[in-house]
């Protein structure tokens, strides 16, 4: 891909066209008090490959459709919201006022000033999350006074958004934040430097090799608030969503797929691990949890898992903090192997061809097959699921099979979230061995008949 890159640069149409092109670069590079931190070389998996040196406009103006293009065309600015998210774009020089998280976005016509505000987190639909973000105010039309002056100027585009909402949980930091963030600045190709709010370090660092891979410069914490001005050529606030560990690529630029995206992942986390087929002796993960849906008869299932002839690792939450370790681990596996949980997101480092089963608590089958199953299969990754019976519930010893809990599930989903989770999400499993032994062998027969298609 970057020979023919190579290519297309040096047989310019005119000597005129190649002057311009290398200007272009130049100014690119040059002229900001912005530091590369790495090089162009991992991105040479991009599909496109003239966008490197095309105007930062033309990269941004691809963010948006429809009327909010011709919004953005007429007036530089132009913001747009729906049930997940809220998303603004602006292709004209801002400021980014540290005290207050200000963005102050300038217009060439007389317009008065509008104030918008924005949570750039993608989970606007869960009053939960978005009490944790910290919200960013726009002001966009012309100024009454003056903005502050730059103390810092940048020449590539701010993308801001925030590490708060659920952080902490694997699956909402996948889905809210990273993937996400792939959608909306993998085609500037790492020409863009993140403004994040409500900065968490622990979690810049658990996620610093995505974050490098996307962002040639160092972050920016506004969190400091120390009165700063950044100013930047453009902007965008807020970051697309599509759906559960998803991506729709006709709604991307560069049109990118859950496929692009694992090898995002396996570029940034060196991962070595192409398809299942490489694996010689197959290898579950099992996921042990220590507080809801616990495996209450977990030694018994490791044991018949060997007896199967697996090799096993067992992981428990605190292996999975270190990401940069635990991507090569779960890259290593045949089978990943859980009760229904956050822990599972992990299947994206899985190789082409693997297996995860996802064993199911009562009245989880829709959360399992929206999170994990559906999703797996976009992954390549083979999915199973294991449903468990009313006697492998610990909730079966603790309210009899008469409750309403088996009989009428309804009542007690009707109530909320608070009373499906406290009764349907805190349940443990005694896991049928026998029951459970055939899921786990055709497991092993998918592994160990899967051939990579070239």
């Amino acid at each position: 891909m970057m020979e023919k890159e190579s290519r297309r640069l040096v047989n310019c149409a005119t000597l005129p066209i190649c002057l311009v092109l290398i200007s272009l670069v130049y100014a690119t590079f040059f002229h900001s008090n912005d530091t590369i931190l790495e090089s162009w070389g991992n991105l040479s998996s991009e599909k496109i490959n003239i966008d490197a040196v095309d105007p930062q406009e033309f990269l941004l103006r691809r963010l948006v459709r429809g009327d909010d293009r011709v919004q953005l065309d007429s007036n530089g600015f132009s913001c747009r919201a729906d049930v997940h998210a809220q998303v603004c774009v602006a292709n004209k020089p801002v400021r980014i006022y540290n005290k207050g998280l200000t963005v102050y976005v300038p217009s060439d016509s007389d317009q008065p000033q509008v104030k918008r505000i924005v949570k750039p987190y993608a989970r606007l639909e869960d009053e939960t999350a978005m009490k944790r973000v910290s919200p960013v105010q726009i002001l966009h039309g012309k100024n009454t006074i003056d903005p502050p002056a730059c103390n810092f100027t940048h020449n590539v585009t701010a993308v801001v958004f925030s590490s708060k909402g659920f952080t902490g949980n694997v699956f909402h930091e996948f889905n809210e934040i990273i993937i996400p963030l792939f959608i909306t600045t993998r085609h500037f190709r790492s020409r863009v430097r993140f403004v994040i709010t409500d900065f968490e370090l622990w979690w810049v660092q658990k996620y610093n090799r995505c974050l490098s891979h996307l962002s040639a410069y160092e972050v920016i914490n506004p969190g400091t608030d120390d009165g700063s001005v950044h100013c930047f050529p453009g902007a965008v606030i807020g970051l697309t969503y599509h759906d559960n560990l998803a991506l729709n690529s006709i709604d991307i630029p560069g049109g990118y797929s859950m496929f692009d995206f694992k090898q995002f992942l396996k570029e940034s986390y060196n991962l070595k691990i192409n398809h299942v087929s490489e694996i010689q002796k197959p290898m579950l993960m099992l996921i042990s949890r220590r507080k809801t849906r616990r495996f209450l008869n977990e030694d018994k299932m490791v044991e018949m898992i060997m007896e199967l002839g697996f090799q096993i690792t067992r992981v428990e939450p605190e292996w999975m903090y270190n990401l940069d370790e635990f991507a090569e681990v779960v890259n290593s596996c045949s089978v990943m192997l859980g009760a229904h949980g956050a822990g599972l997101t992990n299947e994206i480092f899985l190789p082409t061809g693997a297996v995860m089963v996802q064993v199911v608590p009562l009245q989880n089958e829709w959360v399992a097959t929206t999170y994990y199953g559906g999703p797996a299969k976009e992954m390549g990754v083979r999915y199973l699921e294991y449903k468990i019976e009313p006697e492998e519930s610990s909730l079966f010893d603790t309210y009899g099979k008469d409750h309403p809990v088996f009989t009428d599930p309804k009542s007690i989903i009707s109530k909320g979230y608070n009373a499906f989770r406290s009764v349907y999400l805190d349940q443990d499993l005694k896991i049928n061995l026998e029951r459970f032994k055939k899921t786990l062998i055709e497991a092993k027969q998918i592994v160990e008949s899967s051939t990579p298609i070239n």
